[in-house]
């Protein structure tokens, strides 16, 4: 009898869940079973992912004021490790936190060090050249004399240098705009940083506690954000087509007026595909928390009107939406509620230049506040911060496309180790001769012993290449 009527209390609910949350519409994409990443005790604040040159995934969360990190080994992920110095916090929340970026096997996280309103309070960039085994020590990002910074987010170039922006306030915490620096030597240095935001009038500022996104394609790069135009609080972007030296334009990727008083605390994502800006955001101005997507050409800004994600049912509200592309191929995912159920939704296209299907897959249900993506040529890496079990969880998906959407093929690696590495360095299997430049091309080492005196060099970042490959490390 009891089996009877949890029977009958619980199919009503799966028919729901079905409706509301439709799991037909990416038959392009084969998923496995998701994983917990670790156990609840270490954290599960606002994960953050990203791949290495093998299509590993690397994850980052918040637990507590500590940053922790995994990577997945071949068999299961690791056990996270805390990558802020003892003795500094970082600021995390489920809404915002460190953010990750790779290049190959160049991994670069940021993070804002607490308490934020302080001036000796840092953005700091730590970065692998090992796809994430091991990482070197912090290097400040900003020196912003009395002004004060919050919410760093990173990408590379096509060559693999740390771009970073990051919002800015003056000494009394106010006149917040989106500033942005970067690298030409892999996150040794970085330049002054130049006005990224204020494109929606002289007055405007950018929303202080909506966290943005930067991105980066050849010399475009887009910085995008929500805006604050006396409470007028679409999403923008800063456009620059030099690399982010100058941000020269900015175009309203929003368009849908919403005036609200109070900061909202999500910011949109986006990526650029050949000369396209292509972002998703969230916008309340119907009275309900909507996800809108949009695409927008950098040559003109001529952007259309953004266009809603699938969704219905009561009590509709969607947030913290994130986009991922490889090649032509893309995944949008956000969170998803309706009817009393909290779902992960993604939506896949083979080609985002011929849009998103009209429908989307949910990868979890229930208690999910915050999710990311990231592709690779065949895989969409997915997390997840999950409230049920406090744990951070994953999940792949292996798709398949008529197109040829792949990923630019990547330059050999040479393996070797340790890097950082103070007096020796080993080069793994067949890969000699060698040769040893710095940043400024000079050879500073050859020769074609596998167990190499690097104990002369000045500490600094240099690379190495072989008949087998290229790569960088770091002599202390």
């Amino acid at each position: 009898m009891k089996r009877d009527i949890l029977y009958h209390l619980f199919t009503p609910l799966v028919i729901l869940i079905g409706l509301i949350f439709p799991k037909t519409a990416t038959s392009q994409v084969t998923w496995d079973q998701t994983i917990d990443v670790a156990s609840s005790s270490f954290g599960n604040n606002r994960p953050r992912i990203t791949a290495n040159a093998a299509g590993d995934p690397l994850i980052i969360w918040g637990k507590g004021s500590d940053l922790m990190y995994t990577r997945w080994d071949g068999a299961e992920f690791a056990s996270p490790v805390k990558l802020n110095p003892t003795g500094v916090t970082i600021a995390t929340a489920n809404w915002m936190g460190p953010e990750i970026a790779a290049h190959g096997d160049t991994i670069y996280v940021v993070y804002k060090q607490t308490p934020e309103d302080l001036v000796t309070s840092h953005i700091w960039c730590i970065r692998s050249f090992d796809g994430g085994q091991t990482f070197t020590a912090p290097v400040q990002v900003e020196n912003t004399g009395n002004d004060k910074s919050r919410f760093p987010t990173v990408t590379t170039d096509n060559e693999g240098h740390p771009i970073i922006a990051y919002m800015r306030f003056n000494a009394s915490f106010l006149d917040a705009r989106w500033v942005v620096t970067r690298s030409f030597d892999f996150g040794e240095t970085f330049t002054s940083d130049v006005m990224a935001s204020g494109w929606s009038g002289p007055d405007s500022e950018v929303c202080d506690c909506c966290p943005g996104t930067i991105h980066s394609s050849g010399d475009n790069v887009a910085i995008v954000y929500r805006d604050n135009n006396e409470n007028l609080r679409d999403s923008w972007a800063g456009i620059s087509t030099d690399g982010g030296l100058t941000f020269t334009k900015g175009v309203n990727i929003d368009q849908n007026g919403w005036m609200i008083n109070a900061c909202p605390s999500t910011g949109p994502d986006g990526v650029i595909v050949g000369d396209t800006l292509y972002s998703i955001f969230m916008n309340a101005a119907s009275g309900q928390a909507i996800v809108y997507y949009n695409e927008t050409p950098i040559t003109d800004l001529s952007t259309d009107t953004s266009q809603a994600v699938p969704g219905s049912g009561e009590g509709l509200q969607q947030n913290f939406a994130r986009i991922a592309s490889s090649g032509k191929s893309a995944t949008m995912l956000w969170r998803h509620s309706a009817e009393f159920s909290t779902g992960l939704a993604v939506m896949f296209t083979e080609d985002i230049t011929k849009g998103f299907p009209t429908s989307f897959d949910t990868l979890a249900y229930f208690q999910v506040v915050n999710g990311d993506v990231t592709m690779s040529s065949t895989k969409i890496l997915v997390t997840w911060q999950d409230n049920s079990g406090t744990v951070v969880k994953f999940r792949s998906g292996t798709y398949e496309t008529s197109t040829a959407t792949g990923e630019i093929s990547k330059t050999k690696i040479v393996t070797f180790h340790p890097n950082p590495a103070e007096n020796e360095l080993y080069l793994e299997a067949d890969a000699t001769p060698y040769y040893i430049t710095n940043l400024s091309g000079q050879m500073v080492l050859q020769g074609d012993e596998k167990q190499i005196d690097i104990s002369t060099l000045p500490p600094g970042l240099y690379f190495i290449s072989t008949a087998s490959g290229f790569g960088k490390f770091v002599k202390q």
